[in-house]
């Protein structure tokens, strides 16, 4: 077996860990189906991750991370601002289309954290996670496009994560896709009026 550096195991080993997650379920996944997904063995494992809390929250964070990076990618100032979160919230809905055994697990986790004694907190980090990631992205446009908001980014960003959760589940129960062209324009529409729709107020929002 290769020599490599621990953090490319850990990561390894977290991507096996999302193959077998999503492909089993969260409480049928052992250590060791893991260890055979990453094709290491089990000492590798326990050498990586000291419990099975350590590797959920590593999960955790790279499922977001895989969301994220493709938004961050399309989430580039264009012409207008409704095309500019447009193409946030298409590059997004794309990834839920080619990657929804990912999206699935997200919520497998947050109900196993939530029933399992002790793991409680890793659901909390989970939405706290999105919350993060959608004021980076907020942070990140404001000062592309000098916008000014209506409402602070924290709110902001908890609302962004509270919807596109809520609209991923639905789409991952009712599958369907056509729907999704006028709830984007919805969403991109309302969106949009929270940053440039009615007075800003004195100095920008958020802090």
């Amino acid at each position: 077996m290769a020599r490599m550096p621990s953090a490319e195991r850990r990561r390894q080993l977290t991507e096996a860990a999302i193959r077998a997650m999503a492909r089993d379920g969260v409480a049928k996944t052992t250590t060791r189906s893991i260890a055979a997904e990453a094709e290491v063995s089990l000492s590798v494992f326990h050498y990586c991750f000291d419990s099975k809390q350590a590797l959920i929250e590593s999960v955790i964070t790279t499922l977001t991370d895989h969301s994220v990076a493709v938004v961050q990618e399309a989430l580039r100032p264009r012409a207008t601002l409704e095309e500019t979160v447009r193409a946030g919230f298409e590059a997004y809905w794309n990834h839920v289309r080619t990657h929804p055994d990912e999206h699935m697990l997200t919520y497998e986790l947050t109900q196993y954290a939530l029933r399992q004694p002790g793991f409680e907190h890793l659901a909390r980090r989970q939405y706290e996670l999105y919350g993060a990631a959608y004021a980076e992205l907020i942070d990140g446009l404001r000062e592309g496009m000098d916008l000014r908001l209506r409402v602070p980014v924290s709110v902001l960003a908890r609302y962004l994560a509270a919807m596109t959760d809520g609209l991923t589940l639905n789409y991952l129960v009712l599958g369907d896709a056509a729907a999704w062209t006028d709830i984007l324009d919805t969403v991109t529409a309302h969106i949009a009026g929270l940053v440039q729709g009615g007075e800003p107020g004195p100095g920008r929002l958020g802090h």
